[in-house]
């Protein structure tokens, strides 16, 4: 026993000593702390030497007159692309040993709780089980959300019976045990659980899957059963799982951890722990971005019986949002939300949220004491496509650009006759693209056989206008992503929708793409003179607005 405690101590010294090396390395020499927003504006003036990225809170900076300083890091996916874009020099962080020496302090310190506390009570991992999620009651209510009017009915369902469960047992009715929110990102489901719970003005348990998912077997597991304990003590209300993904997938990797967590999920909702499952007034929900990887017994009656789509928002919808975030931010009287309700086809919330606030950025920036049509013009393409960076074509490319953008559009304007041509530029964008013809389709749910080579055919276009420019052995790079998005179509069509001839996929899905090649061939071939006179403004003008478009295009 008293060697035990001897290995505890020593252990806990050497942790300690450890971290205060790192600590002192760390704090030894701090550098000054630059803003986001100053940090990105320095590096488009080219202020800025070098960045080393890492996994840590912070970007370490070098700037031109070599000066060190540190900013924010976003963890943004495209960081890294943005910044070898400018010309700065963006390095991997080095130096492996300090995440050597928090491993192996880590390490020790467990090894000397675990031995310490062998045969004393309690577990050496109850540590790491604990829990921590709010409770408090949200200030967010149903107001506060715009969705479909039956997401919001199936959710004020919820809120009922969290507020009076008698009126539904008299009734004979069982409240809902587990409701599964799902849908693609970003369109509010983590939003529609807070609401739940602040229309019901009940306590709110949110944890995201990831939290259950520990290195130790058996920290997942307590967790779970730790949020129901503290949900029961505080006379029940609504846990909420984010990215239940992440302990919920179908049972067929062999790992324990995971396995453990979600069956201890599964017991607290069946009320094997707790007696009655309606008697504890808990609501579970979770949200998923993909419904169709999870096992089947969270789906299962009893469990996450009931399931509710949070889809992307129809233009209703998305004007609600818009004038939702456009509440606390002052527009120009020009700025029409109810017009750009329309544009944001298949925007999703957070895309909305996004657009409103990239356009104040915008506004600030430039000085402004209003968010004008402007702003919300180049928030527009900034959100959609990346924000454009002049001056990256050579005069060759700028032609080929020119002819391969005014493909797209004029078949977009011979072939799909309802959407909206809003814009075309043969500006380069942070997100590789060297131009673009953005477009405002229809909404539809369903989709002809028709409509959908005429997407194929508009997507090839550009490589069609390319060969009338150059030859079909001179064609660039440039059509990469509308193959791509050609050959998911017609993959799609020939396979998933059975729109082929043959019943081959693979042969139909070939057939598909000659012909609607051959179409574009054919259509840009008949309108030689639009084709030729679109491009020629585009390298004059560089960018065509809506109206200039329509000046240009035939009849």
């Amino acid at each position: 026993m008293k060697n035990r405690r001897w290995r505890g101590l020593i252990g806990c010294a050497v942790l300690g000593a450890l971290l205060i090396v790192l600590w002192m390395r760390e704090m030894g020499n701090p550098s000054p702390v630059l803003s986001y927003a100053d940090f990105w504006r320095m590096a488009e003036n080219g202020e800025v030497r070098s960045v080393t990225l890492g996994e840590g809170a912070e970007w370490q900076v070098t700037l031109q007159d070599g000066s060190a300083v540190r900013t924010p890091n976003p963890r943004a996916e495209d960081g890294k692309e943005r910044l070898l874009a400018l010309g700065v020099d963006a390095r991997e962080q080095s130096g492996p040993w300090p995440g050597l020496l928090i491993a192996v302090a880590a390490g020790i310190g467990l090894l000397a709780l675990l031995r310490g506390r062998q045969g004393g009570g309690a577990p050496g991992l109850q540590k790491y089980a604990a829990v921590h999620a709010d409770e408090r009651v949200p200030h967010v209510t149903f107001a506060d959300v715009a969705v479909s009017e039956d997401t919001l009915q199936s959710m004020r369902d919820l809120a009922a019976f969290l507020r009076d469960p008698e009126a539904f047992r008299r009734l004979g009715a069982r409240r809902p045990r587990g409701v599964m929110l799902y849908g693609p990102p970003g369109t509010g489901k983590t939003l529609l659980a807070r609401a739940l719970a602040g229309e019901a003005k009940a306590p709110f348990f949110a944890m995201s899957g990831a939290d259950f998912v520990q290195v130790y077997v058996g920290v997942g597991a307590s967790r779970v059963r730790e949020l129901f304990r503290r949900a029961r003590k505080a006379g029940g209300g609504v846990i909420f799982i984010d990215e239940i993904d992440a302990i919920g997938k179908r049972r067929d990797s062999g790992n324990d951890e995971r396995e453990q967590t979600l069956n201890a999920l599964l017991t607290e909702m069946s009320g094997f722990s707790s007696g009655d499952p309606d008697s504890d007034g808990i609501i579970v929900l979770a949200a998923t971005n993909r419904i169709d990887t999870l096992d089947a017994a969270l789906l299962r009656e009893g469990r996450f019986d009931r399931r509710i789509e949070v889809g992307l928002p129809d233009r209703a919808e998305r004007l609600r949002i818009l004038q939702v975030h456009a509440g606390s931010k002052p527009l120009d009287a020009q700025v029409d939300l109810a017009a750009w309700a329309g544009r944001t086809t298949l925007f999703s919330g957070a895309q909305l949220e996004a657009l409103l606030n990239e356009a104040a950025i915008r506004a600030a920036r430039r000085g402004g004491a209003r968010i004008v049509q402007e702003d919300m013009e180049k928030a527009y393409c900034a959100v959609t496509v990346g924000d454009e960076r002049p001056g990256r074509l050579t005069e060759e490319e700028k032609r080929v650009t020119a002819w391969h953008e005014a493909g797209h559009a004029l078949m977009t304007h011979l072939r799909q006759p309802e959407a909206r041509l809003s814009r075309i530029t043969i500006i380069p964008s942070s997100r590789g693209a060297a131009g673009y013809a953005m477009s405002v389709q229809p909404e539809r749910q369903l989709h002809t056989r028709g409509e959908l080579a005429a997407m194929i055919a508009v997507a090839l276009a550009g490589r069609a206008a390319e060969e009338m420019l150059l030859g079909p052995d001179n064609v660039t790079t440039g059509a990469a992503n509308d193959l791509k998005k050609a050959r998911e179509i017609a993959a799609a069509m020939a396979g998933e929708w059975a729109m082929g001839k043959t019943g081959d996929a693979q042969t139909d899905e070939k057939a598909i793409l000659r012909d609607a090649m051959a179409e574009a061939r054919d259509v840009l071939g008949r309108h030689g003179e639009d084709l030729r006179r679109l491009a020629e403004a585009l390298l004059q003008k560089e960018t065509l607005t809506e109206a200039e478009i329509l000046g240009l295009l035939p009849e």
